[in-house]
Order: structure tokens, then sequence, then C-alpha cells
């Protein structure tokens, strides 16, 4: 199976899915050095649907978010790296500021984002309650980011 499809393929697998009766989970991020904290989030986000979809952050929605130095990994390879985790059943990129336009299109029953968000700020969270469907906050891995990685790079390999 392909888990890496365009937004058009996607939207078509999801309809299959509904189908046949499957419970479709959401989430999305930018995922740009792949840590344990990702992982664990993945596979407690796994456990609320039948499937999981993830979108992936295009670079230049990182640099957006995140400023001119990210994303450290291209997009094709951050996508790769998500879609290897045994977790995830699709993955997808979005170029978009937020991933609303996505979610009003795939129609998601659960959509999923870490403890480090309040359910108030989850993008689409009217939209999925509008379908009977629900948000989850899952806890954060304390201590392990992306942010702490890069700065422990630095601190131990650093400028000198």
């Amino acid at each position: 199976m392909e888990k890496i499809l365009s937004r058009e393929a996607l939207g078509e697998a999801v309809d299959r899915l509904r189908r046949g009766g499957k419970k479709i989970a959401f989430t999305n991020g930018c995922f740009d050095i792949l840590h344990i904290g990702h992982v664990q989030y993945l596979e407690a986000a796994r456990r609320h649907g039948d499937v999981l979809i993830v979108a992936v952050n295009s670079d230049a929605s990182v640099r957006a978010l995140k400023g001119d130095k990210r994303p450290l990994v291209p997009e094709s390879e951050r996508a790769a790296v998500v879609a290897a985790v045994a977790a995830v059943d699709y993955v997808t990129l979005f170029s978009e500021p937020t991933p609303l336009q996505l979610i009003e299109t795939l129609r998601p029953d659960v959509i999923l984002k870490g403890g480090d968000w309040k359910e108030a700020d989850v993008v689409g969270r009217e939209a999925v309650r509008a379908w009977g469907g629900r948000v989850v906050i899952i806890p954060e891995t304390a201590g392990a980011s992306t942010t702490n990685i890069v700065a422990k790079v630095i601190e131990l390999y650093g400028r000198k």
C-alpha cells in the first residue's frame, strides 16, 4: 500500500474506507525531526480510529510557522519518515497556513492534537463537531521536542 498520497487520491481512499465503515482519525504537524514524542503521539492517535491520516506541513508552511531556519528536513523526507511509522496509514502534504481545507475535504471522525494545544485552538474543531466528530488532545511526552534536539546539537557540536 502506498502511504503517501496526493490530496485527491487520499480523498478517494477515505471515501472507500468510510463506505467500509472505518473510523477516520486525522492529525497534522511539521514532524521536522521525528523523535520519541512524535512516535508515541502517533501510536496514541491511531488508537482513536481505524485509519490514521497525517497531514505534514510543506516546507513553505513550516517556514511560515517556525522561521527561515526551518524545516531542517525537506518535506518529501519528512513525509517518508512519518509514513514509515507503523501506526500511520496515510500521509499527505499541505501548504496552506492551516489544515482546515483538508479537514473539510476529508471529514475525519476525530481530529487529534498534542498536549501543547488547547482544544479551543484546534483548527477544524467546529467543522468536525458539526458532522458529529470529536477533538482529542493527547498528552505530550515530557522533554521530547525538535527544539530541544536542536538545542542539544548546538550545545554539543555548535559553533567553535
